[in-house]
């Protein structure tokens, strides 16, 4: 972490009209008198190419820096951001949260966390020449249009970035961290008479470029996105009604992190406003069920070495056996709430403050195969994808659409379906879990949380799950 702080430092101060000792100093002096706060430096380096159409639709390159400075005292907040790295703009900032007052009782920094490094330092947006990143997506183009006639259009998009961060708080507590991130997207739509349908996957992670160049790699994905396009140009109209719903591993986990991990957040439980407030303790799933948010998987979408308030991220168990053991907490509302944060504490950028956010959430894996539980399902649905759905984290009621999903018939999986959608409740849908397989996966790494007008990148995993009673909604 010395190394990242001289890294971080060089971009700071060295390049800028801005001093360590003046931000440090100001800073100090920003935070007196208050439970907590922080000063958040942050550069960013970002690309982005789309090919399209058969052609180059956009590319873009962005650098951006600057400061976010927070005052906490009790649950009020104080917080001013500047793009400009220079002390009159620290010292404006100072005034403005210096305005947030009253009765405190200092939170102290931990001075002596060392956090493991997850991933490299090393700059994503450096290890490729412009040309080979335009080769790449004509490449993966051409690949996938001449597996079938049936292509009418891919979309191919390729995006990277590299951020520094450094935190500064009192007692002369300073911690950085420099977090890369990758990823590729692809998007099929093919066409047969008047019909036309899609199907879409991506991957990506903390990492450089090397993985998606790799043919072998690009090229699976380019098969799934083909593959699930045609199956949706065979799909027929999904029942609708109450059901046996199989989920599948993997990304079907995105239902698991709406419906169930922000209503986990230290935040809504602290206002009473989740539908698991004040259950701590107790059984809200079903035997063998065990949630998990951990941000500590190397190389991971969701992973980071410290959160955004220079906590070190941790592996928090939520639900375990059934039973609500945890909750995910920034320090703000760790310490309303008389505990310690879990190191979820996140924001988008520097131009806003934190709040407790999810990392890489999964379920664990129990003891059946796939097989297993598909054989044991008299009629049914089988919805191995998902697209976009809504949730209140209030109620925890939900509806989630499959992007991807076929009937099940005595046991075996029988022809692709087309609008299904999951309507229920989170906490309800826990104790509906009746079979667990033994396939736990993570998401392929293109997870994007939105909160309080923030996306940070996440993660999500799951087993295959069978659960009981599940009212889908459809048009057949």
């Amino acid at each position: 972490m010395q190394n990242l702080l001289k890294q971080t430092d060089r971009l700071f101060f060295e390049k800028t009209n801005l001093s360590l000792s003046s931000a440090q100093n100001l800073t100090n002096e920003a935070l007196l008198g208050s439970d907590d706060g922080e000063l958040f430096l942050e550069y960013n380096q970002s690309e982005s190419f789309l090919w399209d159409d058969g052609k180059l639709k956009n590319s873009s390159f962005d650098t951006t820096k600057g400061f976010g400075l927070r005052r906490v005292v009790d649950e009020a907040i104080g917080f001013a951001l500047s793009v400009n790295l220079d002390e009159k703009s620290l010292k404006d900032a100072k005034e403005t949260v210096k305005a947030v007052s009253g009765h405190s009782v200092k939170v102290s920094s931990d001075n002596n966390i060392n956090p493991k490094s997850l991933y490299a330092n090393d700059n994503p947006l450096l290890g490729k020449k412009f040309e080979e990143k335009i080769l790449l997506l004509q490449e993966i183009d051409s690949y996938i249009r001449n597996k079938s006639d049936l292509v009418k259009q891919v979309s191919v998009s390729l995006s990277g970035n590299w951020k520094a961060v450094q935190i500064i708080k009192q007692d002369e507590f300073r911690i950085a961290d420099i977090r890369p991130m990758v990823r590729l997207n692809i998007s099929v739509a093919v066409q047969k008479g008047d019909r036309m349908e899609g199907g879409g996957t991506g991957f990506g992670g903390r990492e450089s470029y090397d993985r998606i160049f790799d043919e072998k790699g690009w090229k699976h994905y380019a098969d799934e996105a083909l593959r699930k396009a045609l199956v949706n140009l065979e799909a027929k109209e999904a029942p609708s009604g109450e059901m046996t719903v199989v989920l599948g591993s993997g990304w079907s986990a995105v239902l698991l992190h709406e419906a169930i991990g922000h209503g986990l957040e230290g935040d809504f439980n602290r206002k009473k406003s989740s539908v698991f407030s004040g259950l701590m303790g107790e059984q809200i799933a079903s035997k063998g069920v065990t949630i998990i948010d951990d941000g500590t998987i190397e190389g991971r979408r969701g992973s980071i070495n410290i959160d955004d308030e220079g906590t070190e991220t941790q592996r928090t168990v939520l639900i375990e056996d059934g039973k609500l053991v945890g909750y995910m907490y920034d320090r703000m509302n760790a310490r309303l709430m008389g505990t310690k944060s879990t190191g979820n504490g996140r924001r988008e950028s520097f131009a806003y403050p934190p709040y407790p956010r999810m990392t890489n959430t999964f379920m664990n894996g129990g003891n059946h195969s796939k097989d297993e539980i598909i054989a044991s399902v008299k009629k049914g649905i089988y919805a191995p994808d998902f697209g976009g759905g809504q949730v209140d984290i209030t109620s925890g009621k939900f509806v989630f659409s499959a992007s991807e999903a076929y009937e099940i018939e005595n046991g075996k999986i029988g022809s692709p379906i087309k609008g299904a959608s999951l309507v229920g409740s989170g906490i309800e849908t826990l104790t509906k879990i009746s079979m667990i397989g033994n396939d736990m996966r993570l998401d392929s790494g293109v997870g994007t949380c939105g909160k309080s007008r923030q996306s940070v990148p996440c993660g999500v995993g799951q087993p295959t799950l069978r659960l009981e009673n599940m009212t889908v909604g459809g048009n057949g």
